[in-house]
């Protein structure tokens, strides 16, 4: 299996490279980025290609500068309850949305209400629900007026939580707490995100979409620190072709990507030496596995896919070193984390995983004579379509016969969250704040934006239920660690990799650093002239 492997690798052609010229628009900042968004209303987003754009759109009341560190957005100061209940935060009185309007109280208000609203839909909107009041409100049980969201004058809001929550302030940076501007909603409906009707609080202003092309930005002549951005205008090029998305970067059509083909990193690192920049990652690369549909409601079936997935390979021989094995949903290094006894690579079974996984799938009822067929599906990329063909040939070694179906990323992440039927899929999550419950919620029954494979487990529900109201960090870890294992061993998701960021990054480009959130804010960086 490792000769075969090695051989498919060596025979994966890297591209040559140069070094990038310089071309293009001077002081537009050509800015790589992972897909085409399939929206940019910040409560109904989703994705990391997303948020990078509307955290150049938007101030949330709090916001992440070019470190990754948490800095005041919308809001100047703020002061939290002794009991870890309520936080208070003073606007800033010279904030404006790009229209010049002022940003107030109300606008958060209307905002947290609109996305909990049911009539929204939002796909996010469950990471709110540690507000008081979100989850009834977002089940349709309570009205808006509940939500414990409310102006204390023009430029004071308050947040009153349900329970005490650690990472409540990163929350607050995240799209789904982002102001929406009401006028323009109700005069444009779904329309208010195109240029000339989007009205928006941040650093840079909606210019131009091109479907399928460049989402231009200007910098926000109302916005308090105009002055200070040095780049003006940022073109983000989706790059999901990561080969033909180095070559633009050679010619000097990019200055910046945000994600690297994996089977070429060795030669990127020869060829552009410093500019290949590597960092930490809080995010997983996993197999969504349809449990609701045989055999693959058989948890032996899903425990043999598992079993055969040599992560080594994948993170070390496939993808350069740039990925991690994944034996575990929640990577190592996130604060509040325990590391689960079981692991997805091993479920306390022996260390012949290929003889196991022979026995598991012999034990449901497949074998030489009744091969065992999977429908692997992935949004195309250089990198996922690698990872599919090897995985492929990893469980070819059993005589599981594998087929792909793959799609671009607007219509793959779509088509899972709407239900669509499937046997295994491709998955991607990158954490919105360093805790162990941004990766575990996305498992919770009931969360079917975001749980592809809609399972459900009472148990696992428990367990993150008693961890919401856990206030003793320590017992808190317990619980999710506990719930974890229970997923661990169903395995609903079959992790494959943690992320390890890596971008390229042109010379002339200032101000990038790479960090655990993987935030790189436009106005936090400057071009050559």
């Amino acid at each position: 299996m490792a000769i075969r492997r090695r051989a498919w690798l060596a025979g994966v052609a890297a591209l040559a490279v140069a070094r990038p010229a310089r071309a293009g628009e001077p002081g537009l900042y050509r800015r790589g980025n992972d897909a085409d968004p399939e929206t940019l209303d910040p409560h109904r987003s989703s994705t990391v290609a997303e948020a990078h754009i509307l955290r150049d759109l938007f101030d949330g009341l709090l916001t992440y500068d070019n470190h990754g560190a948490i800095i005041p957005g919308a809001a100047r100061s703020w002061t939290v309850s002794d009991d870890g209940l309520t936080f208070r935060f003073d606007l800033r009185p010279d904030g404006r949305w790009s229209n010049g309007e002022p940003v107030t109280a109300d606008d958060f208000v209307y905002a947290f209400r609109r996305i909990l609203a049911p009539a929204t839909a939002a796909k996010y909107a469950e990471i709110l629900f540690p507000v008081r009041g979100a989850a009834a409100v977002n089940r349709g049980e309570a009205a808006g007026d509940a939500l414990g969201v409310a102006a204390e004058g023009p430029f004071r809001l308050r947040i009153a939580l349900e329970q005490p929550t650690p990472y409540v302030l990163e929350l607050l940076t995240h799209q789904t707490a982002l102001p929406v501007h009401r006028a323009s909603i109700e005069r444009h409906g779904d329309a208010f995100t195109r240029p000339g009707n989007f009205v928006t609080n941040g650093p840079y202003r909606l210019v131009d979409r091109v479907p399928g092309g460049a989402i231009t930005l200007e910098v926000n002549p109302h916005h308090p620190e105009a002055g200070a951005v040095a780049i003006r205008r940022v073109a983000f090029l989706p790059t999901p072709d990561l080969s033909s998305a180095v070559r633009r970067y050679t010619a000097g059509e990019l200055d910046s990507l945000s994600q690297l083909p994996a089977d070429q990193i060795v030669d990127l690192r020869r060829r552009f030496g410093t500019q290949v920049v590597l960092g930490p990652s809080l995010g997983l690369e996993t197999l969504v596995v349809n449990t609701h549909k045989a055999p693959f409601s058989d948890r032996r079936v899903r425990q043999a896919l598992s079993l055969l997935i040599d992560r080594e390979y994948l993170a070390d021989g496939l993808y350069g070193g740039t990925m991690s094995p994944a034996y575990s949903l929640c990577p190592p290094g996130i604060d509040n984390y325990r590391t689960p006894p079981e692991t997805a690579g091993r479920l306390g079974l022996p260390i012949d995983h290929e003889a196991q996984a022979r026995l598991l799938l012999d034990e449901a009822g497949f074998g030489p004579g009744r091969p065992l067929t999977v429908e692997y599906r992935f949004n195309v990329s250089d990198n996922n379509r690698n990872t599919a063909v090897a995985v492929a040939e990893m469980w070819r070694d059993l005589g599981i016969k594998t087929r792909f179906v793959y799609t671009d990323a607007k219509t793959h992440f779509a088509y899972l969250r709407d239900g669509g039927s499937f046997d295994v899929a491709r998955y991607a999550w990158i954490a919105d704040y360093s805790d162990p419950q941004n990766f575990l919620f996305l498992l919770q029954s009931g969360n079917d934006g975001l749980n592809a494979g809609r399972w459900s487990d009472a148990a696992y529900d428990a367990l993150l239920a008693r961890a919401a109201g856990e206030r003793d960090l320590a017992r808190r870890a317990d619980l999710l660690c506990d719930a974890e294992t229970i997923a661990l061993r169903e395995l609903p998701w079959i992790p494959l990799m943690h992320y390890r960021s890596k971008a390229l990054i042109a010379p002339r480009l200032h101000g990038y650093v790479p960090n655990l959130r993987n935030a790189a804010p436009t106005r936090f960086m400057r071009l050559d002239a």
